[in-house]
């Protein structure tokens, strides 16, 4: 088994298989989408004609929509995939949620919680896509003033419940709407089928992976992710590979790895924050090169699937610094310009 190769093709970081944005992001499941301006390059870099306007296009009508779902953090998801993945994941988001409120000494009464959300779902309602700006100015109006540390808790507690969920793509900030008027109605699914569902698109797309590897990046209890595997039955196989049982499925994509291939991965991209097992592709003493102990991830260079180096987006030219000596990416400078093509 060659784990690089076959995470870079089930991944589509090689010979990716689609054109459209929001196919890409329905094969993966959740895309993390902490960084507001890359994670549309996270996207875009797994189809075959990265197109910053492709991608907007199927965002604003609602075809990828962008919430706070697993782990307390951001996502991409499917707006087929949004309700079944809500109804599985909201639970412990929430209870994530309120332990960080509980530390940093922040509670809110229910009767508060519900008078926001009432103006916050209000206020979506009217301007159809509305920013943070605009939810301040809504509650100043009823004689509400809060900090925006308190406001955000708000917004994501509205998140999680099914009320908002992203608007329109703008370059800098984030917008909210109604998730009913976004993705139209919920509709109730069977817990075990939508987590049969969760459970085969994370593998599918990001193969070999282990069983905690899943657990860490699903947010779910180790007993649901079991079941989840246990529920897809014979669709899955493992196979060990340095003293660790790794998940594949049947379908597994094996064929259309070329060397040579360097890509210029955003920070808190998929390839390695979808795993705990990131030594598979990064070594381990590049390792604080590449994400901190708080979570915090970089902008990284790969070459043959292996961390290299740091890239920087958002300056003008190519500016790259390889901390592996060893690492020849021969490629980074047509990487650079199909980032730049991306781009316009």
């Amino acid at each position: 088994m060659n784990p690089v190769a076959i995470r870079l093709l089930n991944q589509q970081l090689a010979s990716p298989q689609f054109n459209n944005p929001a196919d890409v992001v329905a094969h993966m499941g959740a895309i993390q989408a902490q960084e507001y301006r890359m994670m549309r390059w996270a996207v875009a870099m797994r189809t075959r004609r990265p197109s910053h306007e492709t991608f907007k296009k199927a965002f604003d009508e609602g075809r990828i929509i962008r919430l706070h779902l697993m782990r307390g953090t951001w996502q991409l998801v499917s707006a087929a995939d949004y309700w079944p993945f809500l109804q599985l994941c909201a639970p412990k988001a929430i209870a994530v949620t309120k332990g960080w409120m509980s530390s940093n000494k922040v509670t809110i009464p229910d009767e508060e919680l519900m008078r926001v959300r009432d103006i916050l779902e209000q206020t979506a309602a009217n301007q159809r896509s509305a920013v943070k700006e605009d939810f301040v100015q809504a509650l100043r109006e009823k004689g509400i003033q809060m900090d925006d540390h308190r406001l955000s808790y708000h917004i994501r507690m509205a998140e999680m419940s099914g009320v908002l969920c992203s608007g329109d793509l703008l370059p800098m900030k984030a917008t909210y709407a109604l998730a009913e008027e976004k993705v139209g109605r919920p509709q109730s699914i069977d817990r075990d089928e939508v987590l049969m569902r969760f459970t085969l698109q994370y593998f599918q797309s990001r193969q070999p992976a282990t069983l905690e590897d899943y657990v860490w990046w699903s947010g779910l209890n180790v007993n649901d992710c079991r079941r989840g595997i246990m529920l897809l039955g014979d669709v899955l196989h493992q196979e060990r590979w340095k003293g660790r049982d790794f998940y594949l499925t049947d379908s597994c994509r094996t064929r259309g790895f070329r060397t040579g291939k360097t890509l210029l991965i955003p920070p808190y991209d998929e390839y390695l924050i979808g795993y705990k097992s990131r030594d598979v592709v990064l070594p381990a003493e590049h390792r604080h090169r590449a994400h901190n102990n708080s979570g915090i991830f970089q902008p990284v260079i790969a070459c043959d699937g292996i961390i290299c180096g740091n890239w920087t987006p958002f300056r003008d030219g190519c500016q790259t610094d390889l901390f592996d000596t060893t690492a020849t990416p021969s490629g980074l400078q047509e990487a650079w310009q199909t980032y730049i093509r991306y781009k316009r």
